[in-house]
């Protein structure tokens, strides 16, 4: 049975989990603007300086393979329409560079500003992580979920949740950090050049 988390709350992984599809839903709220929502999951593998060290170390839409193939994108979902998750995330522990100490999970809306469009307008999101055996595995045991109940009412990113090494283990927190300025802010905070 999946523990279920509160923001700010941090858990170690169990050591069995190698590998891990982390699961990232959301809904919209009724909204008039007549445009559609595309919001994205985007990561940033992170060094002790809190910074990306290589190009390859941010996964997002345009990038869908880190370095090493440590995590995986799954795909752009660019509505959200439907059940389940919207985006999903693999990442591989044992491929993780040893130099990356956090993978910062994060989603961001899309042409946010020229769309005049927030979080705020977004229900129902969560994040869970899910043990499978391999990266086409998209059953596997749900073995944590932190759902965000924050309204956030004028932020187009958010840093969902971080992963974390420590001591030699890795630990979930529970972040639920919202910024604005979109994925710009983030990949200015995280070091990637934009």
């Amino acid at each position: 049975m999946a523990v279920n988390l509160s923001k700010g709350q941090r858990v170690s992984l169990d050591k069995s989990v190698t590998m891990a599809r982390i699961g990232l839903g959301w809904d919209i709220n009724r909204y008039d603007g007549g445009q559609d929502f595309d919001l994205d999951a985007c990561v940033f593998l992170l060094g002790a300086n809190g910074k990306v060290l290589k190009d390859e170390d941010f996964v997002f839409y345009n990038n869908l393979t880190a370095r090493d193939g440590a995590v995986v994108h799954t795909g752009d979902n660019r509505t959200g329409a439907g059940d389940g998750d919207d985006e999903a995330i693999i990442i591989d522990f044992s491929k993780v560079p040893a130099e990356i100490e956090k993978i910062a999970v994060t989603v961001t809306i899309f042409d946010a500003e020229q769309k005049h469009q927030n979080f705020g307008q977004v229900s129902n999101s969560y994040v869970r992580v899910i043990k499978v055996d391999n990266a086409d595995d998209v059953n596997g045991e749900e073995v944590l979920r932190f759902d965000l109940v924050e309204e956030f009412s004028i932020e187009t990113a958010l840093v969902v949740c971080e992963i974390y090494r420590y001591n030699g283990d890795w630990k979930f927190n529970a972040v639920a950090a919202g910024y604005q300025g979109g994925l710009e802010a983030l990949c200015r905070a995280y070091g990637v050049n934009v």
